[in-house]
């Protein structure tokens, strides 16, 4: 993970530079900056090596990984002494007597930069690969998959089929997409070698691409695939060979397809050489890259491959096992638990099945096999592992770490997106992009990886994007594996029961393999003492139980923690000053904890009991905040009385900063806002407040806030006129108002927040008996949630909420019916019912069947509990 730790590196050198000049002596600030320039010279040089002759830099890559751990733990850790020493009132020469050490890695840098431009001049880059004809041709059949029977996928050929036999005259293409092992090949083949299909084309060819291809070998591979003789072929070039399969294919009805296709200069080098001839031709291609399909698809059919469902993985996997036989019935429960175990990846069962089919059948044996399926997959076929292998050896390098971070989080997690990108940005291997922050960096490589077929999203938030994901169990296992082999993390399967004393690893995930794993939670288990005291220690997961765990830390380089559980104290806080992110579920840091973390960006502090925590006045001198969240109360201390003290120099404007989350009875004055210019999500609450005493807070200053995007507001009591005295700015689109009084002008305002996309309104009273929206308000509105709100009776149709997708009542007795309007809503998708009166129901009912009648086949209605009316 070379290129990784490079940019954790380069995080860390631009930091020094911009925020800890201050620590450094005489001449460091040169050396610091002689430093990046080799760093970003390697990362350059890593991005531009051609992927096909990667495997000649395996042993320049380590020494580079070495080299960029060993600096960065050397300048953390010196700066951490530093800085330490001058909060004691101590002086030295810390940083100076170290830093020989990195004078010496500057050297080995500079033996590698060498060594990088040797193998650069060697491999020649710049040369045009198309022309090197030592690459391996392609097959010019269907490769074997591991699997040749298709199970469950009736439904996708018939799919494929129509586009592919239809009267459309145009040259068309027809995608296939989806992960490895998913069946794309197996289903491509089966419509390949369909009788109907042979008979409808007049050519069909077949060729598989894969990732080391040339044009040249593609063309000769297409016709020799249609058995056309090529006279002196040795002597031929591209053009040549491209104008002969142009006029053999010239108005013929042809059939091409073109299996494992990684990228799109592959496309854009052989498309010319098909002829449009208005025939009905078609090109038929498979690809785990979504953004390759979108971009040679052009409009035509995209098929995502579906997974299998248990019962046709079981089909499958009988098939592999018995053939045409029966399964004993002693083996058919733990066998259905196998099949089931491979999460719908058919490469998965057909390589279980054919190891199982061969071995004794034996309850026993298979019980042992259903307890290990992963690691015996892994180690009973090479091929398997190959193809899962190509997907990441194909990645470009600053996706790479991305990717294998995935393995942190235990097997069949449901992971939230937010809280994956947060700890991508605090281990420092997102590349920042110019206008970008690096949360959008890490959104974008996200979405890469999506459309690679590396990651699943399951769960979508009401603007589309989304909102958790998971990764196929087996990826997973290959993203362990292949961290742990390049020393990127180590996952310790168990407990810390099992561990004793610290850790040599660099970065250290703990799965509790004893408990289920819940909704987001991918941290893990620990019981007694763990001592973190190795130098090299940079990131720890930890999810504890309930038992008392008490940790101890001195690893001035960590800079990630994660602790969750309900029982746990933590010694050594103040050490860690290197410390870029912290979540503690049942313990907060105290106060001056927190400032001593100076580079801290992310803190979350979760607990059962919700109490407040006061965070102290240093918190507006810590320029890389980004994230502060808690489920209680955040008390936050007014700057300006820092300044009145003479503390001028310590103004800080918190640029960084984009989540704030929940201030308690803060005044909320220009001063305060012109420090928090780009702050993107806000929480605030007021207890104990007056009608009268809105005017002192400044809550209509929020306006000023113009990138905030999402606003929560919890009153503890329902307060009147909150509505009037609060400005919201224009950008806001998710709004949540918690405990407050809402009558006919109030609620005017709201439906004339000209972007608001979310709207929840929970604990409130209704000072109207009747809800009718004005025309022309809420015009953008798609997800309206009510809670505890007193309303009885509403008034609406598909001119108060055109947009409209997504309807959650939750305890609200009194409401007699969801408007019959809501029938006509065409963009409705969803309505969740709570503890709603039986009313209600009926009326969800008849929207329900109203959205079917209209063909609106996706829409949902859930109901939870109902209540009688009193």
């Amino acid at each position: 993970m070379a290129y990784a730790h490079l940019l954790s590196l380069t995080h860390v050198l631009q930091r020094s530079l911009n925020y800890d000049c201050s620590y450094l002596l005489p001449g460091e600030k040169q050396q610091i900056a002689s430093l990046l320039e080799k760093v970003v010279y390697l990362q350059d040089f890593l991005d531009n090596f051609p992927k096909e002759n990667i495997e000649s830099i395996e042993g320049l890559e380590r020494k580079i990984s070495d080299a960029a751990c060993q600096t960065e733990d050397i300048i953390e850790f010196c700066i951490a002494d530093r800085v330490l020493e001058e909060s004691a009132s101590h002086s030295g020469d810390i940083f100076t007597t170290s830093f020989h050490e990195i004078a010496k890695l500057i050297e080995e840098v500079d033996s590698i930069k060498i060594g990088a431009g040797k193998i650069e001049d060697e491999s020649g880059i710049q040369e045009d690969l198309e022309h090197n004809t030592s690459l391996p041709a392609g097959s010019l059949r269907p490769a074997s998959s591991g699997q040749s029977t298709m199970v469950g996928l009736d439904d996708a050929m018939v799919e494929i089929m129509g586009p592919l036999v239809g009267s459309s005259s145009k040259l068309e293409v027809v995608s296939i997409v989806g992960m490895g092992g998913i069946g794309k090949t197996t289903l491509a083949h089966k419509v390949y070698i369909d009788k109907y299909v042979k008979y409808h084309f007049d050519i069909c060819a077949w060729f598989t691409v894969s990732q080391e291809y040339n044009v040249r070998e593609i063309l000769v591979g297409l016709l020799d695939s249609m058995k056309i003789q090529i006279d002196g072929r040795s002597k031929k070039d591209i053009d040549q060979l491209g104008e002969l399969l142009y006029k053999n294919l010239k108005g013929r009805r042809y059939l091409f397809v073109m299996d494992d296709v990684w990228d799109i200069e592959m496309w854009d080098s052989v498309n010319r050489y098909f002829p449009e001839d208005k025939t009905g031709s078609r090109i038929l291609l498979t690809t785990r890259i979504e953004n390759v399909a979108n971009y040679i698809n052009c409009g035509s059919l995209l098929h995502r491959v579906r997974f299998l469902k248990d019962e046709e993985s079981w089909k499958l996997f009988r098939l592999k096992v018995f053939g045409e036989g029966f399964c004993p019935p002693e083996l058919e429960e733990i066998g259905k638990k196998i099949a089931q175990n491979c999460r719908g990846l058919p490469l998965a069962v057909a390589v279980i099945g054919g190891l199982l089919s061969k071995a004794t059948k034996t309850r026993h044996y298979w019980r042992s096999i259903a307890e290990n399926l992963s690691s015996e997959i892994n180690s009973n076929d090479e091929q398997w592992s190959k193809i899962l292998s190509l997907s990441y050896k194909h990645l470009p390098y600053h996706l790479k770490g991305c990717f294998l971070y995935m393995g942190i989080f235990p097997e069949d997690s449901e992971i939230i997106v937010k809280e994956l990108i947060r700890l991508w940005v605090a281990e420092g291997i997102l590349k920042p992009a110019c206008s970008q922050t690096l949360e959008d960096v890490g959104e974008k490589y996200f979405l890469d990886l999506v459309q690679r077929s590396l990651i699943l999203v399951q769960k979508k938030a009401y603007n589309g994007k989304a909102k958790t994901c998971r990764i196929h169990d087996l990826l997973r296992d290959l993203c362990v594996r292949e961290a742990q082999k390049e020393k990127f993390f180590h996952v310790i399967e168990g407990s810390l029961y099992d561990i004793q004393g610290g850790t040599s690893m660099r970065r250290v995930s703990i799965h509790d393999k004893n408990s289920s794993p819940s909704y987001y939670k991918f941290y893990y288990v620990a019981k007694g003492t763990f001592q973190g005291d190795d130098k090299t220690l940079s990131s720890l997961v930890v999810k504890s139980l309930s038992s008392s765990v008490k940790f101890s830390f001195n690893s001035r380089p960590l800079k990630l923690l994660h602790i969750a559980g309900s029982d746990h104290s933590l010694d050594g806080m103040e050490e860690l000053v290197n410390m870029r992110y912290f979540y503690s579920y049942g313990q907060y840091p105290k106060g001056p904890s927190i400032f001593k973390l100076r580079n801290l960006q992310t803190i979350i502090c979760r607990s059962y009991t919700h109490y407040d925590l006061e965070l102290p006045p240093e918190i507006w001198t810590m320029p890389q905040l980004r994230h502060v969240e808690s489920d209680g109360n955040l008390h936050l201390p007014d700057p300006l009385s820092s300044e009145n003290k003479g503390e001028e120099n310590s103004i800080v404007v918190l640029e960084n900063l984009q989540t704030l989350s929940a201030i308690k009875n803060f005044s909320w004055k220009m001063e305060v806002l012109e420090r928090i210019p780009n702050l993107q999500r806000l929480g605030i609450s007021f207890e104990d407040m007056m009608a009268t005493d809105w005017e002192e807070y400044y809550i209509n200053n929020l306006v000023h806030l113009t990138k905030l995007d999402s606003l929560g507001c919890y009153l503890t009591n329902p307060f009147p006129f909150f509505l009037v005295n609060i400005t919201f700015p224009t950008s806001l689109r998710r709004l949540i108002l918690d405990g407050i009084q809402l009558n006919p002008s109030e609620l005017s305002i709201l439906g004339s927040m000209p972007n608001l996309e979310v709207l929840k309104l929970r604990m409130g009273i209704f000072l109207c008996r009747e809800w009718e929206p004005n025309e022309g308000e809420f015009l953008k509105l798609k997800y309206l949630q009510l809670y505890r709100v007193d309303l009885k009776s509403w008034r609406a149709d598909s001119i108060h909420f055109p947009r409209l997708e997504r309807l959650v009542i939750w305890d609200c007795y009194e409401l007699d019916e969801i408007p019959s309007g809501f029938e006509e809503i065409p963009t409705l998708q969803y309505i969740e019912l709570d503890y709603c009166g039986d009313s209600i129901v009926e009326s969800a009912k008849k929207i329900e069947e109203a959205q079917l009648d209209w063909g609106n086949d996706a829409f949902e209605l859930y109901v939870k509990t109902i209540v009688k009316r009193r």
